[in-house]
């Protein structure tokens, strides 16, 4: 890996989710992350990759997401794409509102905004951009 820019390709089955984790410790002993940003971090993109397969590439193993992890001077980006036709993030109901607390769906998002200092769908919703403040 290179220290400036980092890239993981996996095929959308999502058995290959499990590569996350490593991945992202990987990430934490390099830059010394936190535990809380660690943290952040894995389950952001845990939620974003897991998106990618399911939604996006809709589980079709000839499908590829891709990771791509740029480190700035003061913080981690990481942008997670799809090659699926993307999607609104504006139509998707938050799920903190009392008439969606017992249905599925918004919470990857959910988290993904509130655990990242920044995060911006591009490419029609097909790539999130993730955002994390390095201490």
């Amino acid at each position: 890996m290179s220290d400036l820019h980092t890239n993981l390709t996996l095929p959308s089955n999502p058995d290959n989710v499990s590569q996350v984790e490593p991945f992202v410790h990987e990430l934490a002993q390099r830059y010394n992350l936190s535990p809380d940003i660690h943290g952040n971090i894995l389950i952001s993109l845990t939620e974003a990759v897991t998106n990618a397969m399911l939604h996006g590439n809709r589980c079709d193993c000839s499908k590829q997401v891709s990771i791509s992890l740029r480190r700035q001077r003061d913080a981690l980006s990481i942008r997670v794409s799809d090659e699926g036709p993307g999607f609104d993030p504006g139509a998707v109901a938050d799920p903190t509102c009392p008439e969606y607390l017992e249905k599925c769906g918004g919470r990857g998002l959910f988290l993904m905004r509130h655990l990242s200092d920044g995060c911006r769908f591009m490419r029609g919703g097909s790539t999130v951009e993730m955002r994390f403040k390095l201490d």
